[in-house]
Parts: C-alpha cells; sequence; structure tokens
C-alpha cells in the first residue's frame, strides 16, 4: 500500500533512530567477535537507507514531487552519517557499513531506474527500399 511522503518521511526517520539507538544500546555485544561485527555494519547500510529515504521524502514534501535525490549532497549525507554512526561502534563495521551501503545504492537505483524511468523510443526508419 502506497504512503504519502510525509508519513514515509515520518516511518523513515523513527526507524532510523531506532536502528541508531539499538546499535547504541548492544554496542557491546557487536564489538564482541568477528561477525558479530560485520552485523554492525550490515545495520549501519540499513540506517543508511533509512537515512536517505528520509531525506528523499522530506524533499518531496518540501519541494514537491519534481525532487530527485542526487548523489551529492543527500545520498554523501546520508553515507557519511552512517559511517559516523557505525564508526562509534567499530571501525571495521564502520567499513563493512560502506561496502553495504554501496551495494545497497545500487540495487536501490536499478530498482528506481526500472519504477520510474521513461522509456526510450527511437524513431526507425520503415523497413522497405532505401533511398538513394
Amino acid at each position: 500500500m502506497a504512503m504519502s511522503s510525509g508519513i514515509s518521511f515520518t516511518i523513515a526517520l523513527i526507524s532510523a533512530v531506532l536502528i541508531f539507538s539499538g546499535m547504541q544500546m548492544y554496542k557491546p555485544w557487536l564489538v564482541s567477535s568477528q561477525m558479530h561485527t560485520i552485523l554492525g555494519g550490515y545495520l549501519g547500510s540499513i540506517l543508511f537507507i533509512f537515512i536517505v529515504t528520509a531525506c528523499g521524502n522530506l524533499g518531496n514534501v518540501v519541494f514537491g514531487k519534481s525532487m530527485q535525490v542526487k548523489l551529492f549532497p543527500e545520498v554523501a549525507f546520508s553515507l557519511a552519517l552512517a559511517i559516523f554512526s557505525t564508526g562509534s561502534i567499530h571501525r571495521v563495521s564502520a567499513t563493512t557499513c560502506v561496502l553495504f551501503s554501496l551495494v545497497a545504492l545500487y540495487y536501490i537505483n536499478k530498482h528506481s531506474q526500472k519504477v520510474y524511468a521513461t522509456p526510450i523510443t527511437t524513431n526507425s526508419a520503415p523497413s522497405g527500399k532505401k533511398r538513394k
């Protein structure tokens, strides 16, 4: 079910705050082993997705539906915020956050192009006799 940009902004922002606070509360557990540290990076990439979603929806509310999230400043700001948040857990978590976030950004862009891109029409000449 589709929802308005305002409601989606609110849900994404609340989810980002919950992910961040959960990462801070479980910091000792996230640094206890290598797999938990990598899980911290994965949680950081989910935090990145929620921050990008919140930025995009806030832009839609403020500037209208024609606003698009661009690489700079929205995505760069969101990635920096997610890396900073995950870096407060562990340095390896910050590194894996970058990797997971770039993979997530690739798939978000791929899905967005499939859903929102306008189809390109080509003007092809009729097949028949060629003119000289």
